[in-house]
């Protein structure tokens, strides 16, 4: 894995747990040699992750609308800062920058972008694998709602298996490797048509 995209909020939140998982993340892609590729913000958990990255040396490709950057909310400091006109452009890319997805505690920002991955991957737009890091069991509740649309009848359960999910970076990012090493083909088996690099 060259990228990795990192969806989390841009808020601190109230547990300072979540900051720490956010410094963690970043220091340990460094390490690996992995490449983040976030939402270019320099606040809350997005800018800890960046800043976490950065000290350990890694590669940091920010992507932000220039609306944001306007309102000085934009990491300075970071590899590569990405300006484009508008959020969804600004998903187009970080999709394309990166070879994997990954949410960190969010908010709906962050519910939103890896949503729309996930329903590109199921669609066949991509074949890049999508996780949740369950640090904490901050998704359990999340995850426990996703089996019970499954149980309905309305998230074809291969989908929610594709799922990649791991209470801590190491163990998500093999899932991540396994996925990215087998087939890459999306939960329906549809032919990927965009975003692949």
């Amino acid at each position: 894995m060259r990228r990795l995209a990192v969806f989390l909020a841009s808020s601190d939140g109230h547990d300072p747990a979540h900051a720490e998982l956010a410094a963690g993340v970043g220091a340990e892609l460094a390490r690996r040699g992995i490449g983040l590729v976030y939402g270019g913000g320099r606040r809350g958990l997005m800018g800890v992750l960046a800043d976490g990255a950065l000290r350990a040396g890694g590669e940091v490709v920010g992507v932000i609308p220039r609306s944001m950057v306007e309102r000085e909310w934009a990491h300075e400091g970071v590899t590569e800062l990405v300006v484009c006109d508008s959020m969804h452009e600004r998903k187009a890319m970080m999709a394309e920058y990166a070879d994997a997805f990954v949410a960190l505690p969010g908010g709906l920002g962050t519910l939103e972008e890896i949503f729309e991955v996930w329903s590109w991957r199921q669609l066949g737009f991509h074949a890049k694998p999508v996780g949740f890091l369950d640090a904490g069991g901050f998704w359990t509740p999340l995850l426990g709602a996703l089996r019970g649309l499954a149980d309905a009848g309305f998230l074809p359960a291969p989908t929610l298996d594709d799922l990649a999910v791991a209470p801590d970076l190491p163990g998500l990012l093999e899932v991540l490797e396994e996925r990215l090493r087998g087939t890459q083909r999306p939960a329906h088996g549809e032919n990927p048509r965009q975003l692949d690099r």
